[in-house]
């Protein structure tokens, strides 16, 4: 079909994939937790947007590029390992000014993190910023893509809708589902501040695996 090979087994990898916890979900989720629905929608815009970026460069060979290259794949690596650690001082930070104001008026919403947030820019630069992301887009794509169809260009489109199309409907489950837990945070500020907490520390675990990734 349009020059996709073994789509099935595509479809069942690509679940499998999408399911597993990264940074870019954990964000939309903690936006959504601690913003609202229509927060978490654009953090989730911005994670779509940034996959299109990467689906586009992998297709574009770029992803090849940046596995040839040690030097650029490493300054590529550090780049993000060193946002997504100011991400989590950020969240640390945001925890701690919770964990101080505990027994301020009951009901009072949870700090934002760092203030004024763009939860759009956030995610996006998230996204773009993990060079195995476009290795493994590369890896995983290429393998469903019939070499000698004539338009390949079109395979890698379709195999990116259905990618986007998982992203969307897992995205939308922690969206709604982070609503619920923000009536929890804005009645238990301890409760806020550990989950900010631990989402600050596994953003640091996000950094550190970035960082000793290896092409």
């Amino acid at each position: 079909m349009l020059g996709v090979i073994d789509l099935p087994t595509y479809l069942v990898g690509l679940l499998v994939i999408v399911l597993l916890p990264g940074p870019n979900s954990l964000y939309v989720l903690s936006v959504a937790a601690r913003r609202g629905i229509r927060a978490g929608y654009t953090a989730a815009a911005g994670v779509w947007c940034g996959d299109t970026v990467l689906m586009t460069l992998s297709a574009a060979g770029v992803a090849s590029l940046l596995q040839g290259n040690a030097l650029l794949f490493g300054i590529v690596k550090y780049v993000g390992a060193g946002y997504l650690s100011w991400l989590a001082v950020g969240m640390l930070r945001a925890a701690w000014g919770m964990w101080k104001a505990r027994r301020a008026t009951e009901g009072a919403t949870p700090v934002a993190v760092g203030g004024v947030e763009r939860p759009f820019r956030r995610a996006f630069v998230v996204s773009l910023l993990n060079p195995k992301a476009i290795l493994f887009f590369i890896a995983f794509f290429v393998q469903f893509v019939d070499p000698g169809y004539a338009y390949p260009a079109l395979s890698f489109v379709v195999l990116g809708a259905f990618a986007q199309a998982f992203s969307v409907l897992y995205l939308s489950a922690l969206i709604f589902g982070g609503t619920k837990l923000a009536t929890a945070f804005r009645r238990r500020k301890r409760l806020a501040a550990g989950a900010t907490s631990g989402a600050g520390a596994l953003f640091l675990g996000f950094a550190v695996k970035l960082s000793v990734a290896s092409t």
